[in-house]
């Protein structure tokens, strides 16, 4: 009854209303008791019990063999009482809530005990394995998921050979796993990940012929060496994940593992073939192997004869056809092979796959039509078959795809109409058919949709007066096209969601929509209209482009006063109408600016920036005059003042000390703008981190390792560099260490140079995934191979968490 007073309080549960004075304990619940009327177990697990745990009470009962409290909120201080449970065979305290609780130093007296669960209890400092000395009868031992501090692999857990379940998870061990674990014979799970073990996986572990489930990821990338030669020996092993470390060398060990249900190795250093072996395990459901440099053909009868669940093979350089019958058994929901160098058409026995909930198969160099059944899978979430060399049209069967969110298939070659039944697909939340050669007119388009990019296509006609119902939309980039008409004025309502609008090379007239976007790029129409004085007070705007259009009249408005253009990053003027003063207070922000080609007639503003470049710089500016250049202005035009400090002395961590600068009015003069696609876009993680000043930036993220770059000599805290690799990648940075790699790097520029093959960095690339790279920009005709996006972390998270219910459920198998 002391227990009862003591959590029965402090805790929202049902536990204790059987506990009454005037029974007997042994009708309590969560109690047993023997034949003698003697309490032998207490199980309150799962029972929203709050407060400190009385074993001085508790310990009084000197029969009691299991006290289990798994699953409540119990909290310190966890009494040294404990002690006094001399005939306890199970102790079960996981999953509570100790946090600064030290487990009780000495639990020598517990020598009868059999199973100890403290994982996931937020227990830290020194644990007392000493204690383990008395407890040689342990079976099961579960320390994971404890704040401990930093230890090597404790030589009293080696001596408890009786052991079956040994879990010391993300529990600080550090150092070697030592060969003496070969001595743990009966050991059929054993949990060794997120610590921070190093060294080579010792041969002796080919000695635990029972193992089953065998868990070494996530070890800081420092377990290293090949897959040890005794590994063939656990012919019992059902679950083996070494993901996340750096082991070496091929496969072969695992050719005679056929229980294996899941087999994880992504984010290695393996290399090698798969074996042709792993296409006839029957029980196989997970094969995860990504980020590898695994080569050569994929087993063809892979999962011919598994209930294949999930795969995901991407980012290795597999070659050949995809294997036909990986769904053969209608269980799969992952099919991920992007990123490889897979050759053929998609087998069109996947149009079957009606479990398939993501399809990813771009960045390949796959052809022929897509089976028409992909685009009706019926709880499909992701197709995503860019950058291949795919023909042939998007099937009206599309309106059978009810769960279809994301459809990415830029960077091939389907043609044919955009089939009106795709706005049947009503999930769809993204679409991106940009680069491809689709005919005829944009047709109603899904009502959710916040992403549409088709830009270079080849549509014609007006924009639909239905796009006025996509009141979500974010981004639209229908650029490069043969599109005409007026643009909807409704898109300049949208306040609340439209960042980007990307009309260019277009054959649009009429004038300028109001608009609330971040990104707006009209260039290259027919647009006829004034200057936009209105965006001046805009708080969002970071990009402004109207060049090559037939705007006229003064770009100066002295009606406004106070605000002009607060967060432009870049502005594009050129081959326009323009005349007067390019008034000063436009620059007080930007990074770039374009004002090449004739017409326009402006003088440049004084300032240190502008004060950097040569004649060479303005080369096609036939219109401006002034300081730097040579060419003198008339006196009847004005010299405008010099622009303020805030300009002189940019602090913004991409465009260092005026290199930015010439890097950008050069490179738009070669046909590309740096933070608008002319090739590739992406616009997937929002708005682009380098249209934000520093002081907007939460964190810095890293590019890949690419070695040193060159100091700017002016400055030894900041780097500065225009880094040239293999086919010309340009990639502009500033503010971070020299001797790291590319800090705050948002823009890389690809033009062609010659057919690309295989890019020798493109490893170093795969680390954008997290990093701040927000456009990948691509000149040149007939690139379109690889094509490096921002990678999704919402499919990989959602794969995990369906990784980890299987395991759950592979656990309560056992």
């Amino acid at each position: 009854m002391q227990l009862k007073s003591s959590l029965l309080e402090t805790s929202n549960t049902n536990a204790f209303i059987s506990w009454e004075a005037n029974k007997s304990m042994c009708n309590f619940t969560g109690i047993t008791c023997n034949s003698d009327g003697f309490v032998t177990e207490i199980e309150l697990s799962y029972q929203n019990l709050t407060g400190v745990l009385p074993l001085d009470s508790i310990c009084h009962l000197q029969s009691l063999e299991k006290l289990s409290f798994q699953s409540n909120y119990l909290h310190c201080p966890i009494m040294d009482h404990l002690n006094n449970c001399v005939n306890l065979q199970c102790l079960d305290l996981s999953n509570n809530n100790f946090t600064g609780c030290s487990v009780p130093a000495d639990m020598s007296s517990l020598s009868q005990l059999q199973y100890l669960y403290l994982n996931e209890s937020g227990f830290s400092g020194t644990f007392p394995w000493k204690s383990f000395q008395n407890m040689t009868g342990l079976v099961h031992l579960s320390l994971g998921d404890n704040l401990f501090n930093p230890f090597s692999f404790p030589k009293e857990v080696l001596k408890l050979t009786n052991l079956t379940w040994l879990n010391l998870s993300n529990c600080s061990i550090q150092g070697t796993i030592p060969a003496e674990i070969g001595n743990l014979k009966e050991l059929i799970n054993l949990e060794l990940y997120l610590n921070n073990l190093t060294g080579e996986i010792p041969v002796e572990i080919g000695n635990l012929l029972n193992l089953s489930w065998l868990d070494l990821s996530d070890n800081s990338f420092t377990v290293t060496g090949k897959l040890p030669a005794g590994l063939r020996n656990l012919t019992k092993l059902e679950m083996f994940d070494a993901s996340r470390n750096y082991l070496e060398g091929d496969l072969f060990e695992l050719s005679f593992l056929n229980n294996l249900v899941s087999l994880q190795l992504s984010d290695n250093k393996l290399s090698g073939h798969v074996p042709a072996e792993l296409g006839e395990f029957k029980k196989l459901e997970i094969l995860s192997i990504s980020r590898n440099s695994f080569t050569g053909p994929l087993p063809q009868k892979l999962g011919s004869r598994a209930e294949f669940y999930i795969i995901d093979v991407s980012k290795n350089y597999f070659t050949g056809p995809i294997p036909p019958d990986m769904c053969k058994q209608g269980t799969m929901r992952y099919l991920l092979m992007l990123q490889n160098n897979l050759t053929g058409e998609i087998p069109a026995s996947y149009a079957n796959c009606s479990t398939l909930r993501f399809f990813k198969v771009n960045n390949n160099s796959l052809s022929g039509i897509v089976p028409a059944g992909i685009w009706g899978l019926p709880n499909v979430y992701t197709i995503d078959i860019a950058l291949n060399y795919i023909e042939g049209p998007i099937a009206s069967d599309i309106k059978n795809a009810k769960s279809l969110a994301q459809l990415f298939a830029a960077n091939n070659r389907l043609s044919g109409e955009l089939p009106a039944e795709i706005s049947e697909a009503t999930s769809l939340d993204s679409i991106q058919l940009n680069d491809n050669e689709l005919s005829g007119s944009i047709q109603q388009l899904p009502t959710f949709l916040t992403s549409f990019l088709i830009s270079n296509n080849r549509l014609t006609g007006k924009i639909p007066s239905t796009i006025c119902n996509l009141s979500l939309l974010q981004i639209l980039d229908i650029s490069n096209n043969s599109l005409s008409g007026k643009i909807p004025k409704c898109l300049g309502n949208f306040s609340d969601s439209l960042q980007v609008m990307d009309f260019r090379m277009n054959n649009f007239y009429g004038t300028i929509i109001d608009t609330f976007a971040k990104v707006l790029d009209l260039g290259n129409n027919n647009i006829n209209d004034l200057f936009p004085h209105w965006l001046e007070a805009l708080t969002t705007l970071r990009v402004l482009v109207l060049k090559s259009n037939r705007f006229y009249g003064p770009t100066g408005n002295h009606n406004i006063s106070g605000i002009f253009f607060p967060k432009l990053r870049i502005l594009g003027l050129s081959q326009n109408e323009f005349n007067g003063l390019l008034p000063r207070n436009y620059f007080e922000n930007l990074n770039a600016m374009m004002i090449e080609e004739e017409g326009n007639r402006e003088n440049i503003p004084l300032g240190m920036q502008f004060g950097t470049f040569e004649n060479s710089s303005y080369d096609g500016n036939l219109g401006l005059c002034g300081f730097p250049l040579s060419i003198k202005c008339s006196t009847s035009d004005p010299l405008p003042p010099p622009l303020p400090l805030i300009f002189e002395e940019d602090n913004d961590s991409i465009f260092a000390s005026g290199f930015g600068w010439e890097v950008m009015l050069l490179g738009y003069g070669c046909g590309f703008l740096v933070g608008l696609a002319m090739g590739c876009i992406v616009f997937r993680r929002g708005t682009p981190q380098w249209l934000l000043r520093p002081d907007e930036y939460q964190s810095s993220k890293h590019l890949g390792d690419l070695g040193d770059l060159p100091r700017d000599s002016n400055n030894e805290d900041r780097f500065q560099a225009q880094l040239v690799l293999q086919w010309s990648i340009t990639v502009i940075a500033g503010s971070g260490p020299h001797q790291t790699s590319l800090h705050y790097a948002e823009s890389a520029n690809v033009r062609q140079q010659d057919e690309l093959h295989d890019f020798e960095h493109e490893k170093d690339l795969d680390n954008y995934q997290e990093g701040s790279l927000q456009t990948l920009h691509i000149s040149g005709s007939g690139f379109q191979r690889k094509c490096r996006a921002v990678h999704e972390q919402g499919d990989e998270k959602a794969m995990q968490r369906e990784i980890d219910d299987l395991k759950r459920q592979l656990r309560r198998a056992q």
